[in-house]
């Protein structure tokens, strides 16, 4: 009996040791962080991972690294990208062992700093600069986005793809000092936000990945709201209309953790 005791014991321990072997191996995950400045982490004010693409620790992906110390992070998503710099410096860190990938892009194709700038400006108009902006999110941005969508596949075709989308950036109220946005300006701008919302979702689902809205998270958060999750004008000036610190923490990470777990 002393025999067959021991032998149980024995078999018990190895059946153990080899499930916890598995849960580790389950637990490790390959994560790639693709995207412009809203992944990267400008408007954090901490760019010490790489400060030419305003890349830091306060950045979403950095702190899903952190409360997952078995996940390997390549983290290259750069501030200014557009889709052509994430097909030509950015998806060749993907590979058939990532298993995350999590992207915002689309915003700077579509110009949308730049017309934000221009509609900051006192005494002009930038309707114009925003429906330049709204038809090449309509008609010219959802090719390149399947370019992008496409690599991030052919790529890594095991991974679970969490695509992100932008948040409203206004409330109806400026109150920057050194801005000038109309109350239609604002409008026109969230409704811009929204359309780009629109485009990358339909897209993002006909690869089959997951889109996140941020708007919904951002809501009661934006410029010029008592709790902004957002930076308005801000020095340095790269710095303005990204989401800060807490708009990482509490608006995108939550977002890419109800899919990853």
């Amino acid at each position: 009996m002393r025999s067959i005791t021991r032998r149980l014991i024995g078999v018990v321990m190895v059946v153990c040791a080899c499930s916890g072997g598995v849960t580790a191996a389950a637990l490790a995950d390959n994560y790639v962080a693709l995207g412009d400045s809203y992944s990267s982490g400008t408007g954090t004010r901490d760019y010490s991972l790489n400060s030419g693409c305003q890349r830091g620790p306060f950045a979403y992906p950095a702190l899903i690294k952190a409360d997952r110390p078995n996940t390997t992070l390549t983290f290259v998503a750069c501030s200014g990208a557009k889709t052509t710099d994430v097909l030509a410096n950015q998806v060749q860190s993907l590979s058939t062992s990532t298993n995350i990938v999590t992207i915002t892009i689309g915003g700077n194709d579509a110009g949308f700093s730049n017309v934000i700038t221009q509609c900051a400006l006192p005494l002009v108009s930038c309707n114009s600069n925003i429906t330049t902006a709204q038809n090449y999110i309509n008609n010219t941005l959802p090719a390149q986005l399947d370019s992008v969508y496409t690599q991030i596949h052919t790529r890594a075709p095991s991974a679970t793809v969490v695509v992100l989308g932008y948040p409203r950036l206004f409330m109806g109220v400026d109150c920057n000092a050194g801005t000038f946005f109309s109350t239609d300006e604002m409008t026109k701008l969230n409704q811009t936000a929204d359309m780009l919302k629109n485009v990358t979702a339909a897209r993002a689902a006909a690869h089959g990945f997951t889109f996140k809205d941020a708007i919904p998270s951002f809501t009661g958060h934006a410029v010029c709201s008592s709790t902004e999750w957002l930076n308005g004008l801000s020095n340095p000036v790269s710095d303005s209309y990204h989401p800060n610190r807490t708009g990482h923490k509490s608006g995108y990470e939550p977002l890419v953790r109800s899919v990853i777990g």
